[in-house]
């Protein structure tokens, strides 16, 4: 694949966690039948296949080629409301990336420079026909920065924590606002201030604030921009 075909469409969707970039994103992808990328699912693989692996991070330099031959990761919408389907190998470990062990790995591999680029070509394969929704922090700024098509989602704090705690909710969690609210805010001074690709909008991206909109409105108000 040419890795700068700037024929092919790509809308990047960036915002903090809690913004509903993944649900947008994948409303998106099905409506107008495009590939979807959802990067930070991408980073949850690469911790998922490390840790299955034994593979530490002062392993990863000598085992990078190695490991790349065996990165192979597909994403399919699947269903609205429903988390994208990661498929690894042949292998849906959409569950399996979810746990809060590979959370963890996840948060500290993707401050890692070396990290990052290697992630960096796996999410431009994506870029192939009809089109592509890539859903992360640096989509837009990064990874896609030649992309015509860039949104920034955001909401208030308060609107996104309590987007988590319904989605806690729903699989049966209990969780304090208070606590919610103090781990979003340090995900967001964590995000916006990191050294390498921080979140930020990129320059020719529209910022919509979902706080009073629900995912649909979202993606209409999004169409109009296309």
């Amino acid at each position: 694949m040419n890795m700068n075909n700037s024929t092919i469409p790509v809308i990047t969707i960036d915002g903090p966690s809690g913004a509903g970039k993944g649900t947008v994103a994948q409303m998106l992808a099905l409506d107008l039948n495009w590939n979807i990328l959802d990067s930070g699912a991408l980073y949850r693989t690469l911790a998922f296949f490390m840790n299955e692996n034994d593979i530490s991070l002062e392993q990863f330099d000598e085992k990078a080629n190695e490991i790349k031959k065996m990165f192979k990761v597909s994403f399919d919408p699947g269903i609205p409301g429903e988390p994208v389907k990661v498929i690894f190998n042949k292998e849906d470990i959409t569950s399996k990336i979810r746990t809060e062990e590979i959370a963890k790995i996840t948060s500290t591999l993707a401050t890692e420079p070396k990290i990052r680029e290697f992630i960096k070509p796996c999410q431009r394969e994506f870029m192939i026909s009809p089109g592509l929704i890539a859903d992360g922090r640096d989509m837009g700024t990064v990874i896609f920065a030649d992309a015509k098509y860039k949104i920034f989602l955001t909401a208030s704090i308060e609107e996104r924590a309590k987007r988590r705690q319904t989605q806690l909710k729903r699989h049966g969690l209990e969780v304090n606002m208070r606590s919610l609210l103090q781990e979003l805010e340090e995900r967001d001074k964590k995000d916006t201030e990191r050294e390498h690709s921080p979140l930020v909008p990129a320059d020719n991206s529209v910022i919509i604030d979902t706080s009073n909109l629900n995912p649909e409105g979202v993606v209409k108000k999004i169409k109009t921009y296309l």
